[in-house]
């Protein structure tokens, strides 16, 4: 899928550009429960979940807090602290065994610096992943629990068939005994 992934996204570049980008990553496994990263840690890579579910959390008062949830075919990392090399504020933990694509910092510097189908891949990327994270954030405001259940019923019904119920509440902010209560009235 990975690389099928990368053709697809770099499908109007020049081949050699696109094998580079292939080559320069590596697979990677992480067994259910396993990090990615740590809190405090420095994050190694960046990565593309080939298969798979990665749980970003934060502790918050002791408790869990689900921020983000990286499905198969997406890249994700704790960018700031890979970018960085800075401890990282969250955990990136698998919550089923997963399957990874990664590229360690110095190779991913090279590919932003030296490859144009990966510079405008890498672009396109965060561009897109930013406005989610924008729209994310104006729902958590703006919708209540039900109205942001109803949406992603709508726009990522995925999230709903492969993850837990106690991490899909945490991810919509709210307690997993409202969101039993929210799923039985929709």
């Amino acid at each position: 899928m990975f690389f099928q992934f990368i053709k697809n996204a770099t499908a109007n570049d020049p081949e050699k550009e696109r094998s580079e980008i292939m080559e320069s990553f590596r697979s990677l496994k992480l067994k259910k429960n396993s990090y990615l990263v740590k809190e405090g840690e420095s994050c190694s890579y960046f990565c593309f979940v080939e298969s798979g579910i990665l749980q970003h959390s934060i502790e918050v008062l002791d408790e869990e807090k689900t921020t983000y949830l990286a499905l198969r075919n997406s890249f994700t990392s704790s960018l700031y602290s890979f970018l960085n090399q800075t401890k990282s504020r969250k955990n990136i933990k698998a919550i089923v065994d997963c399957e990874l694509w990664v590229v360690d910092l110095k190779t991913f510097k090279n590919l932003i610096e030296n490859n144009p189908a990966f510079h405008k891949f890498y672009y396109n990327l965060i561009e897109k992943q930013i406005c989610l994270i924008d729209d994310y954030r104006i729902d958590l405001l703006t919708l209540t629990p039900e109205e942001r259940y109803k949406k992603l019923l709508v726009t990522e019904p995925k999230l709903l068939q492969e993850v837990p119920l106690h991490y899909l509440a945490s991810f919509l902010g709210i307690s997993t005994r409202h969101m039993s209560r929210i799923r039985k009235n929709v």
